[in-house]
């Protein structure tokens, strides 16, 4: 008897082949290329102007590229825009609600736009309400409701017309923990109770631990790609993170070390090339240092080996009109 033939693996929800961009200039994205298999979280890692809004553009038709293609749920965004639009649903960066609205009526417009009949708008915004905990809020008028509550909101709205794709850029930009923490618990719902596909920009590095798979792009290349897990084993790398006491000792350790890191609040971090060098640093600065931490191998680690920089350092974006980054 012969063997069954090989099922056919699914298409992937996303790909994309050779993109370039340019504005002007600069070169925001530089012939990328990727895949994302369907029903993955995938996580688009990298600081303000890496390309990584530039790419979500692109895949969301606001923008074109100057060369290569790309498909969303199997459709050509150049080709076919407007098919491709129904199966998207997108968290932009800056919030494009209607303040002077109520929850109910950001939600209700949204449906109209998608054509959606009376009763499937009600039951989604039920559902999705439900789901980021806002039932209680839907006549609440938008511009009186937390900077948390509009970004949940802005997601309940993204999945109202039932998208193959969810994409979500820097969704948790300007949050404190609680409100972050909360809406990644409710993609997370999401991963597990639908077949949705989820796309997430961010330079957040704690956000991305539980994706299926991280990208790591600056320059609007991409450096790296692979799981959380395969990243950190490939690159990750022990780094001594410390914070000198003064600036003359700062300017010290970057002379004896200039391979060090600039982080966050002064900090300089260097890598350890083995156990010893730990023990050099702190027999020749101990003295001349507030706080020293060893980091394991970690994405952030990663991001350094990979990038030169700490992603820690990255701005917050500010609000701009044309997105780049």
């Amino acid at each position: 008897m012969s063997a069954a033939p090989d099922m056919a693996a699914p298409s992937p929800a996303i790909l994309v082949e050779g993109i370039s961009k340019r504005f002007g200039r600069v070169l925001a994205l530089d012939d990328v290329s990727l895949d994302v298999p369907q029903g993955d979280i995938f996580a688009l890692l990298g600081p303000n102007g890496a390309g990584k809004s530039t790419l979500i553009d692109i895949l969301c038709t606001i923008s074109r590229p100057d060369s290569g293609r790309a498909e969303v749920a199997g459709i050509d965004v150049v080709r076919h825009p407007l098919r491709a639009r129904r199966n998207l649903g997108v968290v932009f960066q800056e919030t494009t609600l209607d303040t002077r609205l109520s929850v109910r009526e950001n939600l209700d417009f949204h449906g109209l736009v998608y054509q959606m009949s009376r009763a499937d708008r009600r039951r989604r915004m039920d559902e999705m309400l439900e789901l980021v905990e806002l039932s209680d809020w839907r006549e609440a008028v938008v511009r009186t409701l937390s900077s948390g509550m509009r970004r949940r909101l802005e997601i309940a709205r993204a999945l109202m017309h039932q998208p193959r794709i969810l994409f979500l850029d820097e969704p948790t930009v300007g949050l404190d923990a609680q409100s972050r923490a909360r809406i990644w618990s409710y993609l997370d719902t999401l991963r597990k109770t639908s077949k949705l596909t989820i796309v997430v920009t961010t330079h957040y590095i704690d956000e991305v631990e539980n994706c299926d798979s991280i990208c790591v792009i600056d320059h609007g290349k991409i450096l790296a790609r692979g799981t959380p897990d395969s990243l950190k084993a490939e690159y990750g790398t022990s780094l001594l993170r410390v914070t000198p006491r003064t600036p003359e000792a700062h300017a010290a350790l970057k002379e004896r070390y200039p391979g060090a890191v600039e982080g966050a609040e002064g900090q300089l971090l260097v890598k350890l090339e083995a156990a010893s060098s730990a023990d050099a640093l702190l027999a020749e600065f101990g003295t001349q240092l507030r706080q020293v931490t060893v980091d394991q191998p970690s994405l952030e680690s990663v991001f350094l080996a990979l990038t030169g920089r700490d992603l820690r350092e990255a701005p917050p974006a500010p609000a701009r009109k044309g997105r780049r980054g």
